[in-house]
Order: C-alpha cells, then sequence, then structure tokens
C-alpha cells in the first residue's frame, strides 16, 4: 500500500500555512504542502465523483487528446487496467462547469490560496496562456517528468485521492544547470524532453537510483493538501487512488525575470497564448510597464543578471581550463560542493 512509503531525509516540508510575505522571503524557490487552504473552499464540501457525474455527467471534458462526457470518462476510469490510463486534464471546466474563482469583490467557488501573493499574469486578461486545469484520474495515472509551461511556478490542490510527488531543481535565474532526472533526456536548448518510459517502467527502473540523487524532493499530497511547484523544476506525479484536483500555473515577483527571459529568448518553447497574440513577450512588457513599471525593472535587471551569470560561469570554466594547461588544477565548479579537481 503507498501508506507504507517511506520518505525521509527528501521529504517535502508540510505546513498548516505560510503568509504571501514568508512564502516572498523564503518559499518561491522550494517546493512544499500546505494542510489548510484547500480545506476552505466550498468545492471541497461537495465534491466527490459521484456529485461530478450528477451534476456534470454529461458535459465534456478533455482526456488527453479526446473529449469525453464526464460519465463516459469515469466508466473507463473505473474499468480500465491500462498501464498508462488516460487522463483528464481540462483548461475550459470554470465556465464549463459555471465555477467562481475567488477575487477580492467577491467569494467563489474556491480560492488560490493567499500566499502566493498576486499572479502577475493576471494583467494579461484574456490574453493570459492557460493556466488552470481540473484533473481527474484513476490510480496509476499520472504525468511523466515535466516542467511547467512559459517558466510559470505552479499550485496544485487535491480535492479527492492522494498524488505522489518526486521533484527535481533544474537551475533558475543565476544559478548553474543541475542535470535532469535519470530516464529523461533533454536537448540542448531544453526545447524536446524525451522520457521513453511509462510511469510505472520508470518508477521500476529508476526511482531508487532517482531518490538518492541531490536535490531529489518528494512527498504525498493527500486530499484537502495543495503542493507549491517552483518555476523550473522537474516533477513526475502519479495518482495512489481515484483522485480530483485543480491546479493552478502563476507567476511571482521573485520568477518574473525567469518568465520574461523564457519569453523572450524561447519564443518556439512558449504555449498556451490565444492566437491573436503574436509576441507573448511584447505584451508582456507593454501590460508591465503601463501598471508595474518598477516591477518590470526590478525583472528586466534579474534578467540581466541571469545572462550574466551564465557568462561569468562560462568565464570561470575556460579561465581553470588555460590554468590546467599551464600545469596547474582546476575545479568546474557547478557548486555542489563535491566537485572533483582535474589534474
Amino acid at each position: 500500500m503507498w501508506k507504507t512509503l517511506y520518505i525521509d531525509r527528501n521529504a517535502i516540508p508540510r505546513f498548516h500555512n505560510l503568509t504571501s510575505e514568508e512564502f516572498a522571503t523564503s518559499w518561491t524557490q522550494k517546493p512544499f504542502i500546505l494542510t489548510s487552504p484547500v480545506k476552505q473552499w466550498p468545492i471541497y464540501e461537495t465534491w466527490s465523483i459521484e456529485h461530478l457525474l450528477e451534476v456534470y455527467g454529461n458535459t465534456l471534458f478533455r482526456a488527453e487528446s479526446v473529449d469525453w462526457p464526464l460519465n463516459i470518462y469515469i466508466t473507463y476510469m473505473r474499468d480500465n487496467i491500462d498501464e498508462s490510463p488516460l487522463y483528464l486534464f481540462d483548461h475550459t471546466f470554470v465556465p464549463k462547469m459555471s465555477l467562481s474563482v475567488t477575487s477580492p469583490s467577491s467569494p467563489g467557488s474556491y480560492t488560490p490560496p493567499l500566499c502566493f501573493g498576486h499572479d502577475l499574469f493576471s494583467i494579461l486578461g484574456p490574453q493570459r496562456p492557460d493556466h488552470r486545469w481540473l484533473i481527474i484520474g484513476p490510480e496509476r495515472s499520472g504525468s511523466t517528468f515535466h516542467k511547467d509551461p512559459n517558466a510559470t511556478s505552479a499550485w496544485n490542490a487535491v480535492v479527492r485521492g492522494a498524488k505522489y510527488w518526486i521533484m527535481f531543481p533544474s537551475g533558475s535565474g543565476d544559478h548553474p544547470p543541475w542535470p535532469p532526472p535519470p530516464g529523461v533526456f533533454v536537448s540542448e536548448d531544453q526545447g524536446e524532453v524525451t522520457s521513453p518510459l511509462s510511469i510505472a517502467e520508470w518508477l521500476l527502473g529508476f526511482h531508487a537510483q532517482a531518490r538518492r540523487m541531490h536535490g531529489c524532493m518528494e512527498g504525498v499530497c493527500v486530499q484537502g493538501e495543495v503542493l507549491h511547484v517552483p518555476s523550473g523544476w522537474w516533477h513526475l506525479v502519479v495518482n495512489l487512488e481515484e483522485s480530483i484536483a485543480i491546479t493552478q500555473n502563476f507567476v511571482p515577483e521573485a520568477h518574473l525575470g525567469d518568465v520574461l527571459a523564457f519569453l523572450r529568448d524561447k519564443p518556439e518553447q512558449v504555449s498556451g497564448f490565444p492566437k491573436e497574440v503574436v509576441s507573448p513577450y511584447g505584451l508582456f512588457v507593454e501590460k508591465l510597464s503601463a501598471a508595474y513599471p518598477e516591477l518590470l525593472e526590478k525583472g528586466l535587471e534579474a534578467m540581466g543578471n541571469r545572462r550574466a551569470g551564465k557568462k561569468r560561469k562560462w568565464e570561470e570554466l575556460r579561465d581553470g581550463r588555460k590554468e590546467h594547461n599551464e600545469g596547474t588544477t582546476f575545479s568546474f565548479g557547478f557548486g555542489d560542493g563535491h566537485d572533483e579537481d582535474v589534474a
């Protein structure tokens, strides 16, 4: 049983709640689980598979590449014996289900955890990229290793069920890059990610090795809890039982430079924006300039520091090689304190 899964030194930290100040000063770069906010949602009191079937049974939802009425998907979910079951993952669930999201002026069906603060992509209004999804799936369903789109951060709230998460940092801002998780292959520009294994195959073949790797974090998020996914973190998620969840991507101030850099430097990897948005980077800069000029200045400065940091690392490596050629030793210096000197 998953409840006997032993997680010790890699455990994702758990808190009752955090303030926005605590998040901004200490936790924007780290995963954590909150055990309180979701339990206050109206939908937490009412939602179950049976309730959703009764109210939305004939409503079409996206299950990977297929649109199915919910009652057909639930029949599949409960009868399938697939190794990697189809996963309901729908980004238009709020209007489909006539839900409301809490705003400063009115309560809603659910409330994004307040500690995450203001989502800077919200200034784009209807031109923002897709950012929230309803997720329903059986035991064994989930997602293989990936990073969230457009360098955004995310939260994932479990309304019913339980999910196992295993996560790895990849480097953010001027931090040096980390290698991808074992069994995951990434192109040089990180635009293509290949993981030839199913979740089950990865867990059987690489899980033990992954848990020993520096930087690995893992945990089980159960119903009524919400997990924070920092910008740029690799994560694999698997449902340990029949589950319902809501996830939302957002841009906190601490990662504005990362998002700006991604939109500017990797336009071919930008996703989720409406077709009429020709330049997501240009649009975001324009809106930030009008609404938050000081934040934009800080974000552009962070973006410049990020580029300078990468250049500095290569200069250190180049200079080290020069010293090596002159008969001294050097370290690659990627910051983990365990580099071997090369004679």
